[in-house]
């Protein structure tokens, strides 16, 4: 008779995940605290990179402007980690760029007062200070429910039933960062995702000095050898008469990073001059940080559980909340073009590689401060194409979302009434966005578009409001 595998025993329910090496408190030595830093560093620079590259050009910026984003976004990520790390909730989180923030920049960046401006370079700036403007406004709505512990009142939803699709949509919600950009360099995104599942997972019994090195070290290995191998791809001329889209995606040398990065460049606030405030810009900013509220309470909950940590109790959420509204209020001083919100794929990583500690992550932020500093440096990991990354993705926000999955372990999944919760709060979780993304591709703009930007954003607010309630009730 076959033994019976460990995964096929039932189990009871279980506070803490089990099988981690090190949890939020308990540190690896310090080159193995070192290298796991450079590589969560490593994976956020995928966001820091993808959201400027994409944002900058439709502003009218050049690629000067592009390195200095991505160095700000980098720098302000790196400050915004201490402080959540050491004041917040001190869960082993990276604080980065929010894709949430995305509709509501580029809605500012069609604005027909921007558009109408000639001159590529004071359209980059005009859009740039409007979009400080709404973020330094928008960030009042965390610290006032974060500090005020408006929210700690809230977390009276946040039963383990309530957690499950809130943490699992955190996942879930992010799948078109996965295999779709994978898709768009198959060569190199497919050979990535295959390596990185077989050393974390079929290769990871294998130790150095009783070190599991492909397992901990997993991201970095694979990493450092894709890159390589797409980089000989382009140097042999694989790509010399593909499509622009394929070049861009696949090779490492299109970024244009590291030939317009200075040397050496201290980001400091108000560098591209004094802010703009406009109510309808401001509006829509709002309704992207309720967004980023929730995805970030959620991302601490996985964090938590992913670190063998104490669930946060309530007032430790609303604290964290709180300082990742001052995060944001950085992000609108510094003009990094994008909010804040607790990294996913860095939360995922630490139950790739069992470590949780926080001493880890501050270190990583200390990679994010120094090589945004050292703008050549820093280009250089800047230029890894971003399939490799989508790659790291496919496995990093299941994870996560399987986390969400975890809490049902909690709840009485035999009443009907929890079955209709999750299932529904699920759907609709997923087929509201899409709605929203399908409509605003056909028509360049939200289903509410009106000149009054206070009444698109109670729009924005009541669909919002729905969303999160159908995933926190029960």
């Amino acid at each position: 008779m076959a033994a019976i595998k460990p995964e096929d025993i039932s189990h009871s329910p279980m506070d803490q995940l089990q099988g981690l090496e090190y949890c939020i408190d308990s540190n690896p030595s310090w080159v193995e605290t070192i290298l796991l830093g450079f590589q969560h560093y490593i994976l956020a620079l995928g966001t820091a990179v993808m959201i400027p590259s994409f944002l900058v050009p439709s502003m009218g910026g050049n690629d000067d402007d592009k390195v200095r984003v991505v160095q700000t976004l980098l720098f302000v990520e790196g400050i915004n980690t201490l402080l959540q790390t050491l004041f917040g909730t001190r869960l082993p989180t990276v604080i980065g760029g929010s894709y949430a923030f995305m509709v509501p920049i580029v809605s500012i960046i069609r604005d027909p007062s921007f558009a109408m401006i000639d001159d590529p370079q004071l359209r980059f700036l005009s859009t740039m200070r409007a979009v400080q403007g709404a973020l330094i406004v928008g960030s009042s709505i965390q610290i006032i429910l974060g500090f005020s512990q408006i929210w700690a009142i809230c977390s009276r939803f946040f039963s383990p039933l309530g957690m499950v699709p809130v943490i699992t949509l955190v996942g879930f919600g992010l799948f078109d960062r996965g295999f779709p950009m994978v898709g768009t360099c198959v060569e190199i995104g497919i050979p990535m995702l295959i390596l990185f599942v077989v050393f974390s997972q079929y290769l990871k019994n294998f130790q150095t000095r009783q070190v599991p090195i492909l397992e901990r070290f997993a991201l970095l290995i694979t990493t450092t050898v894709i890159w390589a191998y797409a980089h000989l791809l382009t140097a042999s001329g694989a790509y010399k008469h593909r499509p622009d889209v394929t070049q861009h995606s696949c090779r490492t040398d299109r970024a244009n990073l590291i030939s317009s990065a200075p040397w050496i460049k201290i980001p400091y606030p108000l560098e591209w001059g004094a802010p703009t405030f406009d109510a309808g810009h401001s509006f829509g900013m709002m309704a992207a940080v309720l967004v980023s509220l929730v995805e970030s309470t959620g991302a601490f909950k996985a964090a938590s559980r992913l670190a063998s940590a104490t669930p946060p109790p309530a007032h430790v959420l609303s604290r964290g909340i709180g300082w990742q509204g001052i995060g944001i209020l950085l992000n609108g001083l510094f003009g990094t073009l994008t909010g804040s919100t607790v990294s996913v794929e860095n939360v995922g990583l630490l139950g790739s590689n069992r470590v949780g500690s926080r001493r880890v992550i501050q270190v990583s932020a200390g990679f994010m401060i120094f090589f945004a500093m050292l703008g050549k440096f820093g280009a250089l990991f800047a230029s890894i194409p971003f399939p490799i990354f989508a790659a790291i993705y496919c496995v990093l926000f299941g994870l996560v979302a399987s986390v969400g999955l975890s809490f049902l372990q909690f709840t009485n999944m035999n009443s009907m009434r929890n079955l209709f919760i999750t299932g529904v709060a699920l759907f609709l979780g997923l087929s509201i966005p899409e709605y929203f993304r399908e409509y605003t591709i056909r028509a360049l703009h939200g289903p509410a578009h009106t000149k009054a930007g206070w009444v698109s954003f109670l729009f924005y607010l009541y669909c919002f409001s729905f969303t999160v309630i159908s995933r926190l009730r029960g």
